[in-house]
């Protein structure tokens, strides 16, 4: 594949520099910079390297800097992590989500740089743990037919509601990172996933010209495939004896949105934060009030505080995956771990 000379000269000067500083980047035929006749991709985490490889198929090669097993929030890169980013063709990640690729994107590749959180406006994190929302104005390129109504957009907290003496709670009551954040989990819109894909294809097309035919290809491919599993997820989420869903950090704003359930979180965008046993004795009450029979937890967070209220309220835990990253031990993929998401919905929700 040809491209650009100096696009080549610039990335091995700055790769140079890098070592000359002291940091070094160890590359690898499998690392950003292995093969010249691919274009090097480097992803910052799970599904962007999902939707890299989907569409770049065997024209690029895609490094993720996120390991399996390891929580996408608190990636920290080392040196050669650093390396590789300087010498990618192109970057992939999501500006504001993980603040160390962030700063070495802006002070080593801006020009190669792919914001997936461009491609569409990113929505509001949900105030006091809750959400409950279908947005129309935040630039969805998905069609109405499939009968979701996306006209209004509301957050709202039912413990505030039901009692106005506590409207104005402590701020160590509230989920820590509610107030006026993003919610960066756009992926788990799969119509949202198949927008950023299809200009992703674009963005690997201006890299690689004589391959842009096919990354559009793929990327209408993909699309047809996340179309079918919003099918799916319509269709087994429609009929369910309950619409809210008790979760251990409120990571799933675009799921609830896009299939008309509501979340109710342990803590808010931020899995770490340690919740007061005054918001526990919250999702208590809302988990008795809307008669949960499931307590959800993820995969790469400890299930205590979930079991903790599972057994306060006599539901069972289960896992709902916000796919940040893979497991360890995880052999599946996007849609695997999606399909298995479903059916842990529809299992806690009592759906038809």
């Amino acid at each position: 594949m040809n491209r650009p000379f100096t696009s080549r000269t610039l990335a091995a000067a700055t790769a140079a520099l890098l070592t000359v500083t002291g940091v070094t980047a160890c590359g690898t035929d499998d690392t950003a910079g292995g093969d010249p006749d691919r274009v090097d991709v480097v992803a910052a985490f799970y599904p962007l390297q999902f939707v890299s490889e989907r569409i770049g198929g065997e024209a690029v090669t895609v490094t993720n800097l996120a390991k399996p097993g390891a929580h996408a929030h608190d990636l920290e890169l080392n040196p050669s992590q650093v390396g590789e980013i300087s010498r990618a063709d192109l970057i992939v990640y999501l500006d504001g989500f993980q603040p160390a690729v962030d700063e070495a994107i802006e002070q080593n590749s801006k020009d190669r740089a792919f914001d997936v959180a461009t491609v569409q406006p990113l929505r509001d994190a949900a105030p006091g743990g809750h959400s409950h929302s279908h947005e129309g104005e935040d630039g969805h390129d998905h069609e109405d037919e499939d009968g979701h109504d996306h006209d209004h957009d509301h957050d709202h907290d039912h413990e505030d509601e039901k009692k106005p003496e506590e409207e104005k709670k402590p701020e160590a009551e509230q989920p820590a990172d509610s107030d006026g954040a993003k919610d960066p989990h756009v992926w788990l819109d799969p119509t949202r996933l198949a927008t950023i894909g299809d200009k992703l294809a674009e963005r690997l097309g201006q890299v690689a010209p004589e391959q842009a035919a096919d990354f559009t290809a793929r990327a209408k491919q993909l699309r047809t495939e996340l179309e079918q599993l919003d099918g799916e997820f319509t269709e087994g989420l429609k009929t369910c004896q309950r619409r809210e869903i008790v979760v251990s950090h409120t990571a799933f704003g675009y799921l609830t949105e896009r299939y008309k359930l509501e979340q109710i979180g342990i803590t808010g965008l931020t899995p770490e934060n340690e919740p007061s046993p005054r918001r526990l004795a919250e999702v208590a009450e809302s988990a008795r009030e809307h008669k949960a029979t499931t307590i959800f937890f993820e995969t790469l967070v400890s299930p205590k505080v979930a079991e903790t209220i599972a057994t306060e309220v006599g539901a069972k835990t289960a896992v709902l995956d916000p796919l940040e990253g893979l497991s360890a031990d995880n052999d599946g993929d996007y849609f695997s771990v999606m399909r298995a998401n479903l059916a842990a919905l529809r299992t806690a929700l009592g759906c038809s």
